[in-house]
This record gives structure tokens, C-alpha cells and sequence, in this order.
């Protein structure tokens, strides 16, 4: 870690401080989002393909629709056709998109019957459920719900610069989106099915192909969670650290039996960089429209992607409202206010100026040393806390720092850093010697509850003494190594595009059994 020079950190604080914000993380993180899951985004990720043969692309998973439990049926996860889902690109450092790919959905009810009633005489009579019979990669016929979505890429402003459609290698515009994993006796071999879905895509303006993929994963994301909104009640949630910076004792991943909905896209990276700067930074959003009226005689309809739906549960209309947003994990949940959680929500990163007081001024520091405090645990005491604005607003210099930074929370990925193998990665990322991880952008193993916890109790202060305006003296408890005790499994995650394993079935009993 000590190969990064963060001493070039002190010249440029002074002029951060005014413009700081926080970082994201989303599993129900604000009030209003709490009503809206299939807007609420849950994790971003973004990294360097490992995939053998992938090494010059970048690959970014944005999930959506957290906590699912795989037997909710007899309505699935399905994304929401009334909302734009998209994920913005800065590749300059100024906290403007200038990259943004936006997906939206379509969902079909199809209406199979079957012919019901005496002989001679039977009517037909629509089935409840979302299929009818077995379903496989080269067979879905019996699939009552067919989901498609559509790609745009728009360059500069999101809503008012050039669109134009992201297409298959044949022009074609739509894109089919794999049905959940209802069980082993609908959908035999799961990870075929799926990986049917993994869709060639032709990029505008972009000589070589990316890949594109949407449906439901296993929940990548390892936390302790009800330990740990539990007031930190957390066996060991904190250790002395061993000659190699670990120091943990594993606890239950609370979430470990929970699928998510992922937004897959693998893309160049000559078409996300410019030529002057290899670090690019992203964040995703959702939004939907302003208004919103309830129907009071709700039908189906084929379309629901237009402005309106006027044969659907809702009338909708208006000005797109941002609902969603998502770029480092775990700020929304634990550094911005309970007040402030919806406005996070709704901003954008050029806006970021209005929450510097939870970046400079953490809360989440001093609520551990209230709870453990009779053990010896002790806040930092530098302020303002210039070594987490360095972490979440501008990157670090040597490693993630666009040239022309302007503070502002999003995740960045210096993509001229070569991705670790997959067996080599250390969960701990930059923290744990491998800067191909976190805070490097984000991949699927990083262990960013532990790695975000130490660098809010000071580690930064305890490694680099005095690159940030402060030492050890002012992170007394730096160099302890703090953890929700949920360790990430490297053989859960896959090693090729989209990286997050298969989702859990929603009934595990195999038919031959029955």
C-alpha cells in the first residue's frame, strides 16, 4: 500500500474541503426508496475483466431489487418497465457524465390458458402463474412472462445530449432478459438458460463489441447485516492486526440466501477513456416519472415502456425524477444523516458540496467509540477528516486521481491498472496489497464493509503519517483491525462475465425426487 505516494495528498486539501460529499451502498438505505425496491439500487461494481482473453475490457455490475428471497413467487423480480434505469461515465474528472447507458423494460403477458370445463364444451381460462411447463435455453414456450429490455447510449448531458441505440451485432435493438430461477423443475439447468442471455452488443461511435447481460444473480454483497444495525452487535468487531494487515474472525453473512437483479455491461476501454486520462468514475441511477396516478380498473398491456400506460396499474407522466443512487458503497446506509437520505437519493455528483459535513465530520466514528468505548475504541480526531476525502471524493493520488478532479462522490477505476487473476485477488483490495481492488473501483470479492470501516476508524492516518494531516496520534484506534466478521468466499463468485453467480433456486427439491 505504501507504493501509492499519498503524501501528494497535503497541496490539494485545501481546495477539496469546500466541494466534499460522501460515498453509496443500498439495501433499503433511505426512507422514501424503501417503497419503490424495484428502482432501489444495491451495489455498483467496476473493474478490469479478469476473464481469460477479456483483459482489455471494463465490466460493471449495477444491482437493483434487493433482498430476494428465490421462492417469491408467484410474481417474480421483474425490473420496472415505467423506470430508466441508467449508469453514468466520467472520464474526465469534472463530475459530469459524459457516458451514459440507459436501459429500459418491457414485460409481455402472454396469457396462456389452458381449455377448461366438460367434454364439448370447455373454455379457455388464463393460468395464474408466471409459467406452465419446463423451460430451457432452446425452449421457452411455456413461459408466460417475457421480458425484453432496450440499451441507448447518450454522450454528454444524460437528457439533453446525443442518444442513440446500442444494437446486437445485427442492428437489432431488443434484448431478452432471462426469467428467475423458479425452480429446478422449471428451469433444469439454470446457468445454461442464462448464460443464453449473454447478448453481443454493437457500441455507437465504438469499433469493437461489448457484451450486455440483465437478469437475477446470487447476492454478491457479504455483510453481517442485522448484527450490525443491531448497534455494531458484532462478537469481535474489531481485532490487533497481524504482520499482514488481517486480522478477522468470520460470522454469518447474513444475506448469503438472498438473489439480487444485475445490470451487466463488459465495454472497451478505449471507448470509455479518453486519450489524456486512463481513470473514468461512475455511479448509477433510477428515475422515474413525476407524477403517478393509480388506476382504478388495472388491465395488462404488451407495452408499458411508452410516457403513460394507460391499461396498467398506474398513469404516469412527467419529467424524469431521479429515485436511486448508487457510486462507493455504504454511504447512503451509514454516512449521510437520516435527514439528508432521500435528498442523496435524488442528487447528482456536481452537487455533492451540500453533504461535506458527513464526509469532513463523520458520524459513524464516533458512534463506535459511544458503543465501545469501554474496550478502548477512540475516534479520530482530525478535522476536517482530510484523509476520507481523499478515499471517497477525489480518489488517491498515484492510483485512482483524475488529473482535473472536482470532489465528488462516484467510484473510479484507473484502468490502466492490469486486473489481478482471480485466485490472486486479496478481498481487501489496496488495503491488503492489491490495487486492482477497492477503492479502485469494485469487484465482486472486495470485503468493502471491512475495508470502509478501518479507513473511517483511521487506518490512512496510521500508514501514512502525515500525508493527510494526520498520525497515529489522531487515530488511536487506526490500527486495529475492524470487521463485521463476514468474510467474502472466493469460490462463490465466477470468473468470467457477469461474474456473480447463478442465483438461488426458489425450490431446490430436484423433480426425479417427487
Amino acid at each position: 500500500m505504501k507504493t501509492l505516494h499519498l503524501a501528494a495528498l497535503a497541496a490539494m486539501l485545501p481546495a477539496v474541503i469546500i466541494s466534499s460529499t460522501a460515498t453509496a451502498s443500498s439495501h433499503r438505505e433511505a426512507p422514501a426508496i424503501t417503497s419503490s425496491p424495484r428502482v432501489d439500487g444495491t451495489d455498483l461494481y467496476m473493474f478490469r475483466s479478469y476473464e481469460t482473453g477479456r483483459e482489455d475490457y471494463i465490466t460493471i455490475l449495477a444491482n437493483y431489487l434487493p433482498l430476494q428471497d428465490a421462492y417469491g413467487g408467484p410474481n417474480y423480480f421483474r425490473l420496472d418497465p415505467s423506470a430508466l434505469y441508467e449508469i453514468h461515465i466520467d472520464n474526465n474528472g469534472d463530475a459530469l457524465e459524459d457516458l451514459t447507458f440507459q436501459f429500459r423494460f418491457n414485460e409481455q403477458v402472454k396469457g396462456l390458458s389452458l381449455n377448461i370445463g366438460p367434454e364439448g364444451n370447455t373454455a379457455a381460462v388464463a393460468v395464474p402463474l408466471t409459467n406452465i411447463g419446463p423451460i430451457s435455453a432452446g425452449n421457452t414456450a411455456a413461459l408466460n412472462v417475457v421480458e425484453t429490455y432496450s440499451v441507448s447510449l447518450v454522450r454528454g448531458d444524460r437528457r439533453t445530449g446525443a442518444r442513440s441505440a446500442v444494437t446486437d451485432p445485427n442492428g437489432g435493438e431488443s434484448f431478452a432478459k432471462p426469467v428467475d430461477n423458479i425452480g429446478n423443475k422449471s428451469i433444469g439447468d439454470y446457468p445454461a438458460y442464462a448464460a443464453s442471455h449473454i447478448h453481443d452488443i454493437s457500441i455507437p461511435g465504438c469499433a469493437t463489441n461489448g457484451r450486455v447481460f440483465v437478469g437475477q444473480r446470487q447476492e454478491g454483497f457479504v455483510v453481517n447485516l442485522g448484527e450490525t444495525f443491531d448497534l455494531v452487535n458484532i462478537q469481535f468487531p474489531a481485532e490487533e492486526l497481524d504482520s499482514s494487515g488481517n486480522g478477522r474472525s468470520a460470522e454469518a453473512n447474513t444475506i448469503a440466501d438472498k438473489n439480487v437483479t444485475t445490470l451487466a455491461l463488459e465495454l472497451p476501454i478505449s471507448c470509455l477513456t479518453t486519450n489524456s486520462e486512463p481513470v473514468i468514475g461512475a455511479w448509477t441511477t433510477a428515475s422515474l416519472r413525476q407524477a403517478r396516478m393509480l388506476n382504478p380498473d388495472p388491465q395488462n398491456t404488451s407495452d408499458t415502456s411508452t410516457t403513460s400506460n394507460p391499461t396498467g396499474a398506474s398513469l404516469q407522466g412527467g419529467a424524469w425524477t431521479q429515485v436511486s443512487r448508487l457510486g462507493m458503497p455504504l454511504v447512503n446506509e451509514v454516512v449521510i444523516g437520516l435527514p439528508d437520505k432521500d435528498l442523496f437519493n435524488a442528487s447528482e455528483p456536481a452537487d455533492d458540496g451540500q453533504f461535506a459535513t458527513y464526509v469532513t465530520n463523520p458520524a459513524l466514528p464516533e458512534l463506535l467509540e459511544i458503543l465501545f468505548g469501554n474496550a478502548g475504541v477512540r475516534a479520530p480526531n482530525n478535522f476536517p477528516r482530510a484523509d476520507l476525502i481523499a478515499a471517497f471524493l477525489t480518489g488517491v493520488p498515484n492510483l485512482n486521481q483524475p488529473a482535473n478532479v472536482v470532489a465528488s462522490e462516484m467510484l473510479r477505476l484507473n484502468t490502466s491498472i492490469a486486473a489481478t487473476p482471480a485466485g490472486q485477488q486479496n478481498d481487501l483490495g489496496v488495503l491488503g496489497g492489491d490495487n486492482a481492488g477497492f477503492p479502485n473501483g469494485r469487484r465482486p470479492i472486495d470485503d468493502v464493509v471491512d475495508a470502509e470501516l478501518r479507513v473511517a476508524m483511521g487506518v490512512l492516518c496510521v500508514a501514512f503519517p502525515d500525508a493527510f494531516g494526520c498520525n497515529g496520534d489522531d487515530a488511536p484506534s487506526g490500527g486495529l483491525g475492524f470487521t463485521d466478521g463476514a468474510l467474502p468466499d472466493a469460490a462463490a463468485y465466477g470468473e468470467s462475465f457477469p461474474y456473480l453467480a447463478d442465483p438461488l433456486p426458489g425450490s431446490i427439491i430436484e423433480p426425479a425426487s417427487r
